[in-house]
Parts: structure tokens; sequence; C-alpha cells
């Protein structure tokens, strides 16, 4: 992290992880379609249960954020057992998250659902998806901390297998145990779909745990792991600002879905099928982001700021790159990806303007991600946690709901470009006051 050539580097460490994130963003899509062949209300039930299981991937992405950064750091700084202590702390606190979601699976599920519908067979359907991944989300809390934990010592290749594992096995699951096999698999509909997602984390979480253990750069003692309060605090450090930016996602969705729903239940459909399409876009960028943070983290420990600007530099590129070629697609042939789901007349005359519109924003939200993973890999996801609170809360919601009133269900979509726009202008503020701490360590 510290030698190879930055432009070498970043790719050896971004390449596994995008792919292990186009694998992840297949698997969203083929549950999907899944779901959208028992019904399109099926499709719109696990759309109004997504801001809740995102709130748990919040929680449990956030703190490994926290975790992943204070390695890479210890480990630039040459403070190994420093290192293995954050590890072993983080996996303490996934357990923790995980009882305190697993208990909430329990009573929430059935409530959340009703406060955006009161048809029944909406409710029983979320709520049923919904508890099933709370409850026994144990697998992807520890999957994550497991595969952070890998990325901070640079094997992303094999947190790239992590996410395939999981992957592959939900995938091969989804169609089984929806639909049953005659005489050998009873169908379970909606609850199969749930089924197979907690089945592949879980299948994640056992292949990370065994190559934790087998990593050669820190030694993670599991059985020996303790909460400690001064580390706890450094994690999140970096992890709370990470949690509540990605928990605003969880507030958008919800308000998103709170919007639309009054002009028609076939927008938010609309929204929950534009969520797992953009997956394919940002989740590589997110896999490249995911690369560049340790990398900025290691060289702010070792005292390399020329480094840092080189990462930051490539990784600019290659996410436009990436986000430009999301935004042909999603403008050239709206129409297939919305059959993908067995689009009806409606929900294509709805979805085509939506998807047009709001990927108008993917270039923006590039660089804010890239600007993102050198906040948290320097210690300052605060700046991080701002620039996601104006965006999705200052901007987003209130800028869609005033469009709406005034020029319709049509307009709406535009919210997202002036969201991004606004959120580039404040990301490029920070990240300027970051280059010069960057130039101040240069003189130490």
């Amino acid at each position: 992290m510290g030698t190879m050539s930055v432009g070498r580097l970043l790719l050896s460490m971004s390449i596994p992880m995008m792919f292990s994130m186009l694998i992840q963003a297949l698997y969203n899509i083929i549950d999907s379609i899944y779901i959208a062949r028992l019904s399109e209300k099926a499709l719109t039930a696990v759309s109004l249960a997504f801001p809740l299981q995102s709130l748990m991937i919040s929680f449990a992405v956030g703190t490994s954020v926290g975790v992943n950064s204070l390695i890479a750091r210890r480990l630039g700084e040459q403070k190994r057992c420093e290192a293995e202590k954050a590890a072993g702390n983080g996996i303490v606190l996934m357990l923790f998250t995980w009882a305190v979601f697993g208990v909430l699976g329990l009573l929430l599920p059935a409530r959340f659902i009703g406060l955006f519908t009161s048809d029944a067979l909406l409710v029983d359907l979320g709520s049923t998806y919904l508890g099933i991944c709370m409850v026994f989300s144990f697998g992807v809390f520890l999957s994550v901390v497991f595969e952070k934990i890998i990325q901070a010592t640079g094997e992303t290749t094999i947190a790239m297998l992590m996410q395939l594992i999981g992957a592959v096995i939900n995938i091969i699951l989804d169609p089984i145990l929806i639909f049953g096999i005659k005489g050998l698999v009873p169908s379970m509909g909606i609850a199969g779909a749930a089924i197979a997602t907690v089945t592949g984390q879980i299948g994640s979480m056992v292949f990370g745990l065994v190559m934790v253990r087998k990593n050669r750069f820190i030694t993670v003692r599991i059985l020996k792991s303790r909460f400690d309060r001064k580390i706890t605090g450094e994690t999140y450090k970096v992890g709370l600002p990470s949690i509540i930016m990605q928990a605003m996602g969880t507030v958008m969705t919800s308000g998103m879905n709170a919007i639309l729903i009054q002009f028609h239940e076939i927008a938010t459909t609309v929204f929950g099928a534009y969520f797992k399409l953009q997956s394919f876009v940002f989740l590589p960028v997110f896999g490249l982001n995911s690369g560049l943070t340790p990398i900025v983290g290691y060289n702010f420990g070792a005292r390399r700021p020329r480094r840092i600007r080189r990462a930051v530099r490539y990784a600019i590129m290659l996410a436009l790159g990436m986000m430009l070629t999301g935004l042909a697609v999603f403008h050239l042939i709206p129409g297939l990806l919305l059959d993908l789901f067995n689009a009806s007349d409606l929900m294509k005359s709805v979805g085509l303007h939506a998807l047009r519109r709001i990927s108008l924003a993917f270039p923006l939200a590039g660089i804010c991600i890239v600007f993102n993973g050198v906040f948290q890999g320097v210690g300052d996801g605060i700046y991080s946690m701002l620039v996601s609170i104006v965006r999705q809360l200052g901007i987003l919601i209130p800028t869609a709901w005033i469009l709406g009133r005034l020029f319709g269900l049509e307009a709406v979509w535009f919210a997202f470009v002036i969201a991004e726009t606004v959120a580039l202008a404040i990301s490029t503020v920070f990240y300027l006051k970051e280059r010069r701490r960057f130039h101040n360590l240069e003189s130490l």
C-alpha cells in the first residue's frame, strides 16, 4: 500500500471489489425479477420493506467502515497489535447490533409497512419478507465486518469471493424457494425470497470467518474478542457519520415512498425497480470507493500525501467513466430495463421518465462517492455525514415534494439532479480543506 504505483494499486484493490459489487447487483436484480413474477404487489411490498432493510445494512456497513479505516491507519503506523484489537472490537459491535435488529424484526415489520398503506395484502407480504431478513440478519452483520477487516489488509480478492459466494447461493435458492420444486420443495413465495437472502448472507459469513482466521497481516482471535470503549470511540468517529450518512438512505426512501404513493401505487413500484437497476451503476463505484479508502488511510498514517492525491485523481476518472456509461444505458434502453420486471404499460409510462431523469445525476454522484472515500480514509467521516444529510433530507425530499405539488409526478424525478448538484458543491469545499491538511502533513 505504501510502495506499489498508485494506479496499479488502486486497480488491484478496487477491481475485485467492483466485480463483487456487480455480483451483488446481479443478485439484487434477479431477486426482484423473481419476486415480480409472483405479482406486481409483491414487488411493491419489497419496495416498501426496503427502507428498514437499508437501515440494517447502514449499521453493518457504517460500523465496518470505521473498523476498516482504523485498521488501515494503525497498520500504516506499524501498530499491528492495535489493528488486531480494532478488528476484534468490531466483531463484538456487530454481534450487539444484530441482537438489537433481531428483536426489532419480531416487533416492527407490520407496523412499519402499515405506515405507507392500508392494503392488507401489501402489509402481509412486506412484513413477512422484512421479518425474516431482520431476525436472521447475523449473517449480513458478521459477513460485512469480516469483509472490511480483510479489505483493510489489502486482500480484496478474498473480499470479492465472499460477495460472490453469498450472491451465488442466493441466486440458486431464489427460484427453488419462491416457486418450489414439485414433490420436493414447497412454494414459499415471498418468504422463500427472504430465506434465500439470509442463507446467502450466512454462506458469505462462514467463508469470511475462515478467511479472517487465515489472514497473514493481522491475527484475529474471534473467541477472545472484547469490547473496548476507547477503540469503540475511535471506530465510531468514522463509523457513526457513515451510519448516519447511509441511514439517510432509509429516511430518503421512506420519504420518497410516502410522496410517490400519493400519486399512484405504481410510482412506488417504479422507484423500487429503479433502486435495483441503479445498483449496477452505483455498486461498482462503491467498490472503487472500498479500494480507495484503505489506500488513503494507510498513506495518511504513513504521511505520504502525494500518493493520496494521485489515488484520488485516478478514482475520479474511473468513477466518471462508470457513471457516464450508466447514464447512456438509462437514456438509450429504459424500456428494456423495465421489461426485466414484467412492467405493465402503466409502469412503463411512469418508469421511462423516471429512469431518464434520475440518471442525469449519475456523474455528479460518482465524484461525491470518491470524495466520501477520502473523508472516511483520513478519519473525517463527519464530512460525509453532513453531505448526506444535506443531499437527502435538506434538498431531495423537500424538492421532490415541492416539484410534485407544482408540476406533477414527472417533475419529481428532477429532485435527484438538484440534490446531487448541491452535494457535489459541498463535497468539493470539504475536499479542498482536506488537501490543505495533506500539505501540512507533507511538511511534518
